[in-house]
């Protein structure tokens, strides 16, 4: 079958022929019809991700859509390896397969459910979150983190705050709050902690992170040094800055009430991120919350691994 071939640990797939999978007991094979690429996808296909325990070759991608023998459209992830979302047809866990609603077109469905459930399950499942609490979302321009803006307010947030690189693109947002950084400009942590601190005055509930680094240092100096008496479930996500490791004083946390929690496949129960796809997929159909994608065909997977993620490259099967 045709497919998208990662030969070697941290290598670009490539386009070619791989064997076509079977399914045994509790098993289920999907014909695929879109996948889309995340980081968590692009990552983990690579054996760069801390979910991957791959052997070499394998299909690549971690989700995607399509249909059952019986033509039920479905939803799938985390194929069983060596097969991956980015072939004619993979096979998948039974459980690991959720059915898509109608009215939401495969190619939305397959972008959407990656970053929008990394927002659901950290508002619900590890921040608990409340109508009319106020969310602080850092790295709100892409497409994770414009998600996680129609999320809280459809969740009914007070307040939301949003940060990022591109004050342009934040500004677009359905925010209460924007503010912008360059961290790349002498003391422009020090300088966006500053910018914060009359923003989060009034409090911060839960602060979705998906940047990581510098700026989530900034974030929390600046909630340590404003906010008294009030709990922040400071949230971490990714890591699109590019910075596995900070500087973090514990002056930060013993001064503080934050709270520093993850969210992720190790953090959330299976339950809960199934749930949280089944949200997101409603949320979707309904026009709710919204995606911009960019379309490529399969044996264009080599350029499409190299485009940006924001509008969300979809790859029809």
């Amino acid at each position: 079958m045709k497919a998208a071939i990662v030969r070697e640990q941290g290598t670009t797939p490539v386009y070619g022929e791989f064997a076509w999978p079977a399914a045994t007991d509790g098993q289920v094979l999907v014909n695929v019809s879109a996948a889309a690429l995340s980081q968590l996808s692009k990552f983990h296909s690579m054996g760069m991700h801390y979910s991957s325990n791959l052997q070499f070759p394998i299909v690549a991608g971690a989700d995607g859509v399509g249909r059952l023998a019986d033509g039920t459209r479905v939803y799938f992830a985390f194929p069983i390896a060596p097969y991956g979302s980015l072939a004619e047809q993979t096979v998948v866990h039974a459980h690991r397969v959720i059915a898509l609603p109608d009215h939401i077109d495969d190619r939305i469905a397959a972008a959407i459910v990656n970053p929008g459930m990394s927002a659901w399950a950290a508002l619900v499942y590890r921040a608990g979150f409340q109508p009319g609490q106020t969310v602080l979302i850092n790295g709100a321009t892409g497409s994770s983190g414009s998600l996680a803006v129609q999320i809280a307010r459809y969740l009914g947030a007070g307040t939301i705050i949003v940060t990022g690189r591109d004050e342009s693109k934040l500004s677009k947002l359905d925010a209460d709050a924007v503010v912008a950084f360059d961290m790349t400009a002498d003391g422009g942590d020090r300088a966006f902690a500053d910018a914060l601190k009359p923003v989060v005055a009034g409090g911060v509930d839960v602060v979705l992170d998906y940047l990581w680094g510098d700026s989530a240092v900034a974030i929390m100096s600046s909630i340590a040094q404003t906010i008294e008496g009030k709990v922040t479930r400071f949230i971490s996500i990714g890591t699109s800055a590019g910075q596995e490791m900070i500087n973090l004083p514990s002056t930060i946390l013993r001064g503080s009430s934050i709270e520093l929690l993850g969210s992720g496949g190790r953090s959330v129960a299976p339950a809960h991120m199934l749930a949280s796809a089944r949200s997101v997929l409603e949320l979707a159909a309904q026009g709710v919350i919204h995606i911009s994608i960019a379309e490529y065909a399969l044996e264009e997977v080599e350029r499409a691994w190299q485009a940006p993620l924001t509008p969300r490259p979809v790859i029809r099967i």
